[in-house]
């Protein structure tokens, strides 16, 4: 039986992880904060009297699930509203200040080349997100708990209901699929 220091420590190292999972499925912060929110109680609720050790493949089960619903509740709501926010155009998209290229001055040079390269690492971290985003649905929740969760073959199987060989062949294709697009870019890793 997890204790309460156990399952509370669990759930603060996971919470990062899962919400940046959330975040490739349903493309949406704010929902994907709640989907994790959801997880992390429902996990406590229900399962806070199960061992330690169980608690990593009930919570990625109860995340599925809950994104699963978040989307089924998505498609009803479109279904059945329209959102007159989605009607409108966006006039204000220059809006942002970027404080890099207010203070990135030709007089400090260090400072110009460290924004540079932060930049860089930027665009570079946004293009691998938007191409994992563009995985077909089974083959980024595969990669996903494979390579960010750091799940075993078994596990990953187990949490996403398929058998191993699916958890593979849906991995494979994904490094695949990433591969080209990113070389497609002029990203090399």
């Amino acid at each position: 039986m997890a204790t309460e220091q156990e399952l509370s420590a669990f759930l603060k190292g996971v919470e990062k992880r899962a919400f940046k999972r959330s975040v490739f499925h349903v493309r949406d912060e704010e929902a994907a904060l709640d989907i994790v929110q959801d997880s992390m109680l429902k996990l406590a609720q229900h399962y806070g009297d199960k061992p330690a050790n169980e608690l990593p493949m009930l919570f990625q089960r109860i995340l599925s699930n809950c994104t699963l619903d978040w989307f089924r509740r998505q498609k009803t709501q479109n279904a059945v509203f329209t959102h007159f926010s989605d009607l409108e155009s966006s006039s204000d998209d220059d809006g942002d200040f970027d404080w890099l290229e207010t203070y990135a001055t030709n007089s400090d040079e260090a400072n110009t080349h460290n924004a540079e390269n932060l930049t860089e690492r930027k665009q570079v971290l946004q293009s691998i997100e938007k191409e994992i985003q563009e995985l077909p649905t089974r083959q980024r929740e595969a990669f996903l708990m494979r390579y960010w969760e750091e799940m075993d073959v078994a596990e990953t199987a187990a949490a996403m209901g398929c058998s191993e060989g699916s958890v593979k062949t849906h991995c494979f294709r994904a490094i695949q699929t990433l591969s080209k697009a990113l070389k497609a870019k002029g990203i090399e890793l």
